[in-house]
This record gives structure tokens, sequence and C-alpha cells, in this order.
């Protein structure tokens, strides 16, 4: 039996409050009538006993108390899935808006997901290649990882987010089964576009599916949308067998959106207005990344937070570094000199490189290497303080080495072109190039062995163009 409600017994906000509801469920989407005939949807976000609170998605705008009517749906929110879905746009709540139509379902998926059985997870292994140096060589990207990205407002987030699509590989080299889901939420019309376009230029928008959430869009769907874009990447992983990048940009706008939303429900406030409940939220995204037993799919994670005022220890990223495996952050003093992408290597780490990398997977050399290039730069930092009070003349003679090796890194590593894709060999064959700026018995990190075969002891090989690639005019002007 179809029952209408007839009449709302309050209206706060985008929350709408029917009084005398039976059998209603948490989650239930439910239908909106209004008197002009449009129909607006909703989710039932709160039940006490007879009394729901509905979530209406479109605003409440000209919904009247008396005549609006509302039908339960029985189910909760779902989203169309195909293999077609691959090179679509999608709204933040999983409509399509290409203009293509909308896309024909092989299967409607519970937008919420299903929690992944631990004991079914299989341990994440092999890497996912970016072509960018710092992120490749020193916290490496593994399939089935969540690796968030922590930048601040203004910043060149963005463009790495692009450059990363665009570049992103499997190792093994089987394109056809890797994909990548991206999700923006409250971005403006003209980042979104900048999206759009980007891709489509670069020619990758076919192994792409957007979820495009604007800043003028209601808050409601800036909540949906991450778990639509997590829906269609398990689809894709699961049942489909593709190894699946997911990034979403910008998860303080999506705490932010669960803040307001919280707030308009009356619930009692946490760390900075925030709800109590931001940490299960949170984790019940980043939780979803991972491989499961009997699929050779495989789901991996990139958020991207902007940090207010380049706090780390804000809410939003705080949680996320307790969630996830590691972050990449992003440094404003180096973006200020003029590197991109300007990635701070010595608060970044992957706590699962170790494991999917080395012999077998990029090159035998590659912890120990990571390991002394980490080394050599905190060296870097301790020198570049000593200078800022005695002054650069008074270093010893090894320390002025570090100064000097720490120029060639952040110049030639940690900087690289937007459109500048570099193969796991040529990253760390330059480490190893920038290593042999120093002296042999300043590198203890690595055994005699890989000094043997990697060390460069002629210093005539190591000029700016060894580095780069630069011409002799460029050498001589730097």
């Amino acid at each position: 039996m179809i029952l209408d409600y007839v009449g709302v017994k309050e209206i706060n906000g985008s929350l709408i409050v029917l009084d005398g509801v039976k059998g209603a469920s948490f989650e239930e989407m439910v239908d909106i009538r209004l008197d002009n005939g449009s129909v607006r949807h909703g989710r039932i976000v709160q039940i006490e006993g007879e009394r729901v609170v509905v979530q209406v998605f479109e605003g409440t705008k000209s919904i009247s108390l008396d005549n609006t009517r509302t039908r339960l749906k029985a189910r909760p929110m779902e989203l169309t899935l195909s293999p077609e879905i691959m090179g679509r746009i999608f709204n933040g709540a999983g409509a399509p808006v290409d203009g293509l139509g909308e896309v024909y379902p092989v299967k409607r998926a519970n937008v919420n997901g299903t929690p992944m059985n631990p004991v079914s997870r299989v341990y994440p292994r092999n890497y996912i290649n970016t072509g960018i140096s710092t992120i490749d060589t020193l916290m490496t990207l593994i399939r089935g990882q969540k690796l968030p990205i922590f930048s601040g407002s203004g910043m060149k987030h963005n463009e790495l987010a692009v450059q990363i699509v665009r570049q992103a590989k499997i190792a093994d080299g089987e394109d056809n089964k890797f994909g990548i889901v991206f999700a923006a939420m409250g971005v403006k019309n003209d980042v979104a576009d900048y999206f759009r376009r980007s891709f489509d230029e670069s020619g990758v928008l076919s192994r792409v599916v957007m979820f495009l959430n604007l800043a003028n869009d209601p808050i409601i769907e800036r909540t949906l949308t991450p778990r639509c874009a997590l829906t269609a990447a398990e689809y894709l992983a699961f049942e489909c067998n593709m190894h699946v990048l997911v990034i979403m940009t910008d998860m303080t706008s999506y705490a932010e959106a669960l803040r307001e939303f919280s707030s308009s429900k009356g619930e009692i406030p946490g760390r900075k207005g925030f709800p109590g409940y931001l940490y299960s939220d949170l984790a019940s995204l980043y939780e979803r990344a991972g491989m499961i037993k009997g699929s050779k799919g495989s789901v991996t994670q990139i958020p991207i937070l902007t940090m207010p005022n380049d706090d780390i220890t804000h809410p939003v990223p705080d949680l996320t570094g307790y969630i996830t495996e590691g972050q990449i952050v992003l440094d404003r003093a180096l973006e200020g000199a003029g590197y991109y992408p300007p990635v701070s290597v010595l608060p970044s780490l992957s706590r699962l490189m170790k494991d999917g990398i080395g012999k077998g997977y990029t090159r035998a050399d590659h912890q120990p290497l990571a390991n002394q290039l980490f080394a050599s730069y905190a060296r870097v930092q301790d020198a570049r303080s000593l200078a800022s009070v005695i002054g650069e003349e008074e270093l010893s003679p090894v320390d002025k080495r570090y100064m000097q090796f720490g120029k060639l890194f952040e110049q030639f590593f940690v900087n690289q072109g937007f459109n500048e894709n570099r193969t796991i060999e040529q990253s760390l064959d330059l480490g190893w190039k920038l290593l042999s700026t120093l002296p042999r018995t300043e590198l203890d990190r690595v055994d005699d062995a890989l000094l043997d075969e990697f060390y460069i002891t002629n210093p005539d090989a190591l000029t700016f163009s060894s580095f780069a690639g630069h011409t002799d005019d460029e050498e001589e002007e730097e």
C-alpha cells in the first residue's frame, strides 16, 4: 500500500518535520510533491517515535505547511551503475550533467556501501605510478591505500590533482584495467570547468568518472558526493575487476557541510563546531579503500583537503591523519619560491610503501635510496638553521655541501613541470645523482654494494645539465 502524508509539521533550513509517520526507516528516501506539481527528493535523517525529520536535497523554498504531500519510497538512496559510467560527468547526487542522457542501469547500489569484512581484506601491494618524483620515490602510493594531500587555501592542489589524473598508471601496464573516479565538492564554476576541460584536452576523460558538486549547489548534495563516488569506485573495482583511483577534493568543504547540517538538526557541537561523530563519518568514507579476496580490483584513495590557516592540528586534517596511512603535505614557502609541486618532504610519508616497493615492484635500491634522501634532507634543515645564526660562510665544509645538496634537491627533484611525467627509473636515478653531490662517507643509510653500483665518483658528471637536461646557456645563467 502506498501512503502519502499530507502537510508538514515544521520547516527548519533544509529540514522538514512530519508527525504520525509509521514504519519509517533511517536513510529512507522520500518524494515531496509541492502544490505546483513539482517533485523534490529527500531522505529521513532522524526518527523519534512517529516523528521523522527529512533532509530535502533541493532545499525547502516554496514548501507549504498544509498541502505538501510526502511519500516514503521504502529504499535508501541508490546510485545507477553500469560500465557505461566511464567517461561520464554527474552532479553531486549522481545525476548525469553532461547532456548524454541517463545511464542504462546494470544494477543499483546503496550509496552508503557495505562495510568490508576485515578478514576478507587483502594487504595492499604494488604501487600506482603518478609520474611525480617526490610521491613515487619518497611517499609511494600503494594500490588499496588511502593517502591524503594536506594543502592550504589558494595553493596548487587542483593542478596537482589534474596532473595525477592525467599521469597515473598501474605498474604492470594494464591501462585498460585502470580507471579514476574524481569527486569535487563545493568548487566554483571556473574550477569545475578547469577540471572538465583539463581531462578532456589531455584525452583521459574516457577513463574518468566525474562527480561535480558546485559551491552554489545544496550542502546536502555535498554530503552525498563522496559516497556516490565511492559507490561507483567499488562497482568498477569489485564487479568489473578494475584498479580504481579515487580523488576527492576538497574534504574540508565536505566537513563544513556536515557541520552546517549537524547544526540545523540541533546536535551538540564538538571541536570548532564540528559534530562529535566527525571521526566516524570520515572513517566511513576512507575505510572504503582497499582490496578484497576473490576480486582482482582495488580502490585507492587520494583525499585532498585544505587546512584552514595552514593549521595541521585543525580537526579535519587531524582526524584524517588518524584514519589514513600517511599524508602528502604541501608547503606554502616552497610554492612562494616558485617550486611545483610544493611537496614538503619531511612531514610527508606513506606508511604502506615499504611493502609495495623494492625488488619485484620498483627497483631493489628504492627503499635505501628513499631513506638516505630523507636523512640527508633533514641534515639540510639543520644546516640552514645553523646558517641563520652564524652565517653561511662560517659553516663547516660538510655543512656547505649539505646546503648545496638542499638547493639542488628542491630545484630538480621536488620541482618538476606541470606537464613533466617521470618514470620511476628516472626519479630513482635522479635521486642517486643528487646524493652523489655529498661525500660518500655521509651516506650512512645505504650499504657499500649499492654505493659501488650507483654512487657517481666523477664530479665533472654532476653539472646542472646532468640533473635537468639544461642547455649550456641555461647552465651559465643559473
